[in-house]
């Protein structure tokens, strides 16, 4: 499958996102905290997911603090959330809100980087609970609430190492090759039964704790921050990309 860009000189309208409701996981830092901060800025209200409660309560000042609409806080251990925990998110999302315009998929974790034949297996388990089980757990249960919109966007963030795999990479790798396979599964089985569509995103290199993890003899600011890479986050979520579906795309 070849892999797209976005379109050059992207330029996002100011009110792309009005009126969108958009769960975030990851939030609390990152590129997910990036997103999150973007995506309030451009008029969606934000589901901020992520296991480290003061993280997501810094966003979320940050978004009321900027005049977002008040986001919403959903601390969560993808790690050791069980089925239940989900439908019961799901439940309680779909008393608040009509319906759900999009969810960013972003929560990961590295996991070790070492030979197969070295792999620990219980980080092996969960690496792929967090990168592969909670995303296909969360996507099922909000399924329902994402049919309700007008037009609803899943972005799966993938990795250069899951579409082409790479040595010591392990878990990882793994679970990312899997999230690129979940995308065009479940892209395949919407696109003509509703108006959901369904993407991945690799942002590649960038300046973030789990990049400087990987790469710890890396200059950090080689690469770019964040928040620079959002123009890509946007158009994804965006209805800019209505119509676009089951298809791979790098930020640059």
């Amino acid at each position: 499958m070849p892999i797209l860009s976005i379109p050059a000189k992207y330029m996002p309208r100011a009110n792309l996102l009005a009126g969108k409701t958009i769960l975030v996981t990851g939030a609390g830092d990152g590129i997910g905290r990036s997103a999150a901060l973007c995506y309030a800025r451009y008029g969606a209200t934000v589901l901020l997911l992520g296991r480290t409660g003061s993280k997501l309560e810094a966003v979320y000042d940050e978004i009321e603090n900027g005049g977002g609409a008040k986001p919403d806080i959903i601390e969560m251990d993808l790690s050791t959330a069980l089925e239940d925990s989900y439908a019961n998110l799901a439940a309680s999302l779909g008393k608040e809100f009509s319906c759900l315009d999009g969810i960013l998929h972003n929560a990961a974790l590295l996991g070790d980087r070492r030979p197969i034949a070295n792999a620990m297996y219980a980080t092996w388990l969960e690496v792929m609970q967090v990168n592969v089980n909670a995303q296909f757990l969360l996507t099922r249960c909000l399924l329902p609430l994402l049919h309700l919109a007008p037009a609803a966007s899943i972005v799966m963030t993938s990795s250069t190492v899951g579409r082409t795999g790479k040595a010591y990479w392990g878990a990882y790798a793994v679970s990312k090759f899997a999230t690129e396979g979940f995308m065009q599964v479940l892209a395949s089985e919407l696109e003509h039964t509703s108006r959901i569509r369904v993407n991945s995103l690799n942002p590649r290199a960038t300046n973030t704790a789990m990049r400087r993890a990987a790469y710890p003899a890396e200059t950090p600011t080689n690469n770019p921050a964040p928040q620079n890479i959002m123009p890509a986050y946007l158009f994804l979520m965006g209805d800019d990309s209505a119509g676009v579906t089951g298809r791979a795309f790098d930020v640059r």
